[in-house]
């Protein structure tokens, strides 16, 4: 059982495993947080990959010196292999006198008592958490005696039961963050799909006027040259606009540059392209925001886009406003154009969305509002709340 003073940094765990979205940060926080309340000196969690390997292996304890220097990931091989193949939990005294025990690389850290556990799916097992070296209660602290290299202390019935907790919540939060990763990936192949028709639609007519532009000043050269420079003079105007479009293209194709620039560098660099790229007005403010978490950044730059894209392709604004401010714990982000509007009613039962729908899921994933508000002849606000910042 897990004594009443330690209920606290139990849920601090669970809730920390389930606040993250990227399979990455749910995994390190999985071991952290399994090291920490076993009061265990190292701890790993590997992700089996399909070949006898891990696709993925992350530590507690083990510096990153040490990390480079251990060399290789290790192979799903003894202990490792029971708890993956078998679903097994492996408890024990000292792990170098199982018979399965294999040695480890020269620069591997010394380990005795070994405490392992599967994060199964069902029948499915996702990885194998384990822990190594019970740090003793400083009361009954002794070091390791030299003639047995032997440990005074190690893990409980009570720490099994207790890691078996973990690894079952490991489980839900793993599950959740490969479903959020995976729709993502979904979400970003259709705003790829997007981007290719507008590229299609907008640079290769351009492109297209250009080449039948450039032919007619080449004809004009020797019997007109007056209107030969003036075909050459629309030549440059249009191979500008096109240029200005593939820009603009490929901003929205770039989020990684929110792992670089930030959010709101970010939002300012797409309001002056797309401002350089159409006739009508775009502008950006920020008041007091700074940071926020990896989703939430994404959310506010995805709806931030689609809003903009309906605005400037679909409902021939002159102005369109980018808002980014702090209101109270949350920040909202409000997207305003003078465009056309249209009737939200209208819209739905005509089964067309206007992105719509991949905006709302976008404001779900991150706990935050979305609210649209349109009337044909009198613009739209599309206004998205995020918690944080």
């Amino acid at each position: 059982m897990v004594p009443r003073s330690g209920l606290a940094a139990v849920s601090a765990a669970l809730l920390a495993m389930n606040r993250r979205l990227e399979v990455r940060d749910v995994l390190q926080t999985i071991v952290a947080s399994a090291r920490d309340l076993l009061d265990a000196e190292y701890a790993a969690l590997g992700v089996p990959d399909d070949h006898g390997g891990f696709a993925q292996f992350v530590v507690a304890g083990v510096s990153e010196e040490q990390w480079k220097a251990i060399g290789p990931l290790p192979r799903q091989h003894g202990i490792l292999a029971a708890m993956l193949h078998d679903a097994t939990p492996q408890r024990l005294a000292d792990v170098r006198k199982d018979p399965r025990f294999g040695g480890w690389p020269s620069a591997h850290p010394s380990m005795a008592d070994f405490l392992g556990m599967p994060i199964a799916d069902g029948e499915q097992v996702l990885g194998a958490l384990f822990l190594a070296n019970k740090r003793c209660d400083p009361a009954t602290r002794e070091q390791r005696r030299p003639a047995s290299r032997e440990r005074a202390c190690a893990f409980t019935e009570d720490d099994e039961e207790l890691l078996r907790l973990l690894a079952q919540h490991a489980a839900i939060a793993l599950t959740n963050a490969r479903l959020y990763e995976r729709s993502r990936e979904l979400t970003i192949a259709e705003e790829r799909t997007r981007i290719g028709h507008e590229l299609h639609d907008a640079v290769a007519q351009k492109l297209f006027s250009l080449r039948l532009t450039a032919q007619a000043a080449t004809a004009l050269v020797d019997r007109d040259p007056e209107r030969a420079k003036a075909e050459l003079h629309e030549v440059a105007r249009l191979s500008g606009e096109a240029a200005d479009e593939l820009r603009a293209a490929v901003v929205e194709l770039r989020p990684a540059a929110l792992d670089e620039d930030g959010l709101v560098a970010t939002l300012r660099t797409q309001a002056q392209v797309l401002d350089r790229a159409h006739s009508a007005e775009v502008d950006f403010v920020c008041e007091g925001v700074r940071a926020l978490p990896s989703a939430q950044e994404e959310a506010l730059l995805r709806v931030a886009q689609e809003a903009l894209h309906n605005a400037l392709r679909h409902a021939d604004a002159t102005h369109v406003r980018v808002a980014l401010v702090r209101r109270g714990p949350s920040v909202v982000l409000t997207v305003t154009d003078d465009g056309t509007g249209f009737d939200p009613g209208a819209v739905r039962s005509a089964g067309r969305h206007l992105g719509l729908v991949s905006m709302r899921d976008r404001a779900s994933g991150v706990g935050g509002t979305l609210t649209v508000q349109s009337e044909p002849g009198k613009g739209t606000v599309v206004e998205l709340e995020v918690p944080g910042g």
